[in-house]
Order: C-alpha cells, then structure tokens, then sequence
C-alpha cells in the first residue's frame, strides 16, 4: 500500500510503503505473548510497573510475583498476568521470599536527564532495595534495566551498586542494548545488567527492523471524531519547537522506520516533542493508548487500568515485553545450560578473572 502525505506549512510530500502482510508478522509475534501455566521458576519482579518486563519473562515460563507502588499499574499487572503483583512501597527493609529470579527496574529518574540525574541523591533511588532483595532471595540469576543515563555522570554510582552484588558471589555482565534489535519497534536503549554463577551470554540481535508502520498498520490512517487533533496554533508551536531544537526530521511517527523512544513525557504531555501520527489529509493527531502500546510491543488483548494519562504513564515507563522476552529466554536457557558453548568465552577480562577465581 502506498501513501502521499504533505505536512502542514511544508509544501513537501512523504511517500511511504507499508506491506501488511509484514504487519500482520509483528502481530503474530505478539500473540505469542501469553502467559504460561503457573508452577514454574518463581521470578520476584521488583518495582514492576504495569507488567511489561513480567510478561516476557512469564511468555518465556517463568512464574513471576510482582511489587509496585502505583496502583493502576499494579491493577494492570493483575489483570492480565498470572503472576500476582503486590501494591506496596518498596524499600531495603521489605522482607522477600526465595526465588530462582530476581528481576526488576528501579527507577530511573535518578539517572536521567529529565531527573536531572541527582543518583543517589534522589529519594527515588531504588538499587538499596534491589540488593537488598538480592540478599534475602539468593537468586540464581538477577536482572535489572535502566536508562543509559546511569553510563554517565552517574557511572561511579553503578560501579558501587555493581560491585556490592559482585561481594555477594555473582559476576556481573552488562550492555547498553536497543529495544529496536529484538523486534521491538522502537529506538528504545537501556542498560541491561545481569548477575550471574556462570558465564551468562546476551540474546543475539535480529537482522531485521520492524517499523512503526508495520506495527501500526491501519491504525496509522484513523481519524476518529475523539481523536485529540493538533490545532493550526498547535501546529505553529510545534513548528518553532523545532525550528529552536534544530529538528531536522519532522517529530511526526514516521512510517517506515522505527519510532523514536516513547517516554510518559511525549506520550501524555502536551509539548512539542509530542509523538502524533500525520494522517493523509494533512491533520495531525496525538497518539492513542492502544498504537503506543503496538510500538512497545504490548498485544492488543492487554488492557491499561486506571486515566488515560495514567495509561501513558504506564506505557511509557514499561520495558517493552518482546525485549524482556529476549532476556527471559536467555535467562532461561542459562538456567537449563542450554546456551551454545561457543558464545561463552565472550567476556570481558574481569568476567575471565572472576571465573577463573571461582573455579
């Protein structure tokens, strides 16, 4: 299917491509997202938001129990895992059972720039915690993510967090990775730490990129009459916004390439960062809950709790479930030594030392 788009006051005319039956591939991989039957390897899945992390790990067939403090997103997790998700305030006192995993993501404000990257200095800190869970759980395999933030100005505090897991007898891997390498469409980076007993091996990225226009599909070209519409005032706002910021590509959602990274910020506040879809008619419109859910690989049978600001809040803080499934199947696949031998010597020189003390 081929389209022309001419964008309000730009006089220039996009032509973009979009091949269902491809669209039709990245909503069959999210169908597969379902979660197992409970009974398997228990996962504590700490600060856990709505459940996106908790579902790629249960469509892997982990068993998983989650904590969170917000309570749309925890009525979120419940209604659509098989896991149980806990409404509570986490701290370093909290009390957590045994488990084979630890997982989580602590929150990341601390880190980033839109936090102003205050670290251990923001109450908002949540790494006590995780290491306290650590403790108590003695897992055989953690796993946290957060924003890439935490390589930066904050990096001496990482490596602080990092080696008092490794006091606790666990090597420690990390990467930056990209939610988009794994079938997510979406730029999404983050910072993928994992503990471990043995050598553990991150999954190997796809070949192939899905777009936001795969993921989307018809949705792209609705124009419902509650759509929320930019008005021409919006429209010349949004065009000085990027005219200041030196944009060189219009914010829009472009079609054939993956989306930028969706944050709470561009999904439910009114600025000119905004995501929105530019329809054929040359209107734009912001995006709904359901097409950002599509972009952070959330399947359509997943329904949000609570405002429509708290469900882009929801979807904006959530790690995208085909990117967690990635991870869960390694995680798994290293529980059950079934990682190919061959990737294994892939460490770094301190992983080699600390096997090489172990043994």
């Amino acid at each position: 299917m081929m389209f022309g788009i001419s964008a309000p006051n730009s006089g220039r005319i996009t032509t973009y491509s979009i091949i269902l039956p491809q669209r039709y591939m990245y909503i069959d991989q999210l169908h597969l997202l379902k979660p197992a039957t409970q009974g398997n390897p228990l996962v504590l899945d700490l600060f856990a938001g709505c459940g996106g992390l908790a579902l790629g790990f249960e469509a892997r067939g982990f068993e998983t129990l989650g904590y969170e403090m917000d309570e749309d997103a925890c009525a979120t997790y419940n209604a659509n895992l098989l896991g149980s998700c806990i409404n509570t305030t986490l701290s370093p006192e909290f009390e957590f059972p045994s488990a084979k995993v630890v997982i989580g993501g602590p929150p990341c404000q601390p880190f980033s720039v839109g936090g102003l990257q205050k670290g251990i200095h923001d109450s908002r800190d949540g790494f006590p915690t995780f290491i306290s869970a650590v403790k108590q759980a003695k897992p055989d395999v953690w796993l946290f993510e957060n924003v890439r933030g935490l390589l930066y100005r904050n990096k001496w505090y990482f490596d602080q967090v990092t080696e008092e897991l490794e006091s606790l007898g666990y090597l420690v891997s990390y990467q930056l990775m990209n939610a988009v390498d794994y079938g997510v469409p979406q730029n999404r980076e983050r910072v993928i730490c994992v503990g471990h007993r043995k050598p553990f091996a991150f999954p190997t990225k796809h070949k192939r990129r899905v777009t936001a226009g795969e993921a989307l599909g018809a949705l792209a070209f609705d124009a419902p009459p509650d759509g929320k519409y930019l008005t021409p005032s919006q429209d010349k706002y949004v065009a000085k916004y990027e005219a200041a910021s030196k944009c060189i590509n219009p914010r829009d959602l472009h079609l054939d390439r993956p989306a930028r990274t969706l944050t709470c910020r561009n999904l439910g506040g009114a600025t000119g960062d905004m995501h929105r879809v530019l329809l054929p008619d040359g209107r734009r419109r912001r995006l709904t809950v359901r097409e950002a859910a599509r972009l952070q690989s959330f399947p359509d049978w997943f329904e949000f709790s609570g405002t429509e600001i708290s469900q882009f809040k929801q979807v904006g803080n959530a790690v995208a479930p085909l990117f967690a499934y990635a991870l869960a199947d390694q995680v798994m696949r290293h529980l059950n030594d079934e990682l190919p031998q061959e990737r294994l010597p892939n460490l770094n020189r301190r992983e080699k030392q600390l096997v090489i003390d172990l043994v």
